[in-house]
């Protein structure tokens, strides 16, 4: 497994609230991927994205072990991501400032070709190959329900106004409901997380030819950014890639 990643301010934002981690652990053909984008004004972003990146990571990262389940990985995962919300929820609340701050997560967990992936909010994970493209995580956005209801399509449902509302998010709750989906790549196999500052502004076809172009990981990262920033880059974008 080779992993990349990167984050960008964008266009227009002063400050980057999105934050990512990668880590692959080649003597146990293990790797751990997050991709956090934070909420709630620019410094309480930044303390939420960084909270629920840093505790999530750490509290994975100590109970993994070698030759892990995806159930297993299920069961960490949702431990940690648990523990970075309480701990973000208690920090919203010591503070005016940080009143209604939070973070989207998505995150990835491998071991070997089993792969847990969670999300929470509208950052996504997209299974890449040359069979196409497959958006494994499902938003926690207002358009999404309105979708899953029948009142808006697809396309319809893309560029709608409350696709950045989003109904799920690390901190703002004292309890988080989490999603968890199972998969597993075949060799060649590509595993994309990102921000909605990417999947905003890139449509899959070009993910793909970006993804499948041959490049390497750390340039494929690298156009995708420019790719957001060339057509307005409104958001922050951060991008990670995981090639099995």
């Amino acid at each position: 497994m080779i992993a990349a990643g990167l984050t960008d301010t964008g266009k227009r934002r002063k400050d980057n609230q999105d934050n990512y981690y990668i880590n692959v652990i080649h003597s146990d053909e293990q790797a751990l991927c997050v991709v956090c984008d934070g909420m709630g004004g620019a410094k309480s972003g930044n303390v939420a994205s960084d909270m629920t990146l840093t505790i999530f990571v750490s509290e994975v990262k100590k109970r993994m072990l070698p030759k892990m389940s995806i159930s297993y990985m299920k069961a960490i995962m949702n431990e940690a991501i648990r523990t970075a919300n309480t701990y973000t929820y208690d920090k919203s609340l010591e503070d005016e400032l940080f009143s209604g701050m939070g973070s989207t997560v998505v995150a990835a967990c491998a071991d070997k070709n089993d792969v847990c992936v969670m999300n929470v909010g509208d950052s996504r994970a997209y299974l890449i190959n040359r069979d196409g493209v497959m958006q494994i995580t499902t938003d926690h956005s207002v358009a999404q329900e309105m979708l899953r209801r029948g009142e808006l399509t697809p396309e319809e449902a893309k560029h709608h106004p409350s696709r950045n509302y989003i109904t799920r998010a690390v901190g703002t709750e004292k309890s988080i409901s989490p999603q968890f989906y199972e998969v597993r790549p075949q060799k060649g196999d590509v595993l994309l997380l990102c921000t909605d500052g990417l999947s905003n502004m890139v449509e899959d076809s070009d993910l793909m030819a970006e993804v499948m172009s041959g490049r390497t990981p750390q340039e494929t990262v690298r156009r995708l950014v420019a790719m957001a920033n060339d057509r307005g880059g409104p958001d922050n974008i951060t991008v990670t890639l995981l090639v099995f």
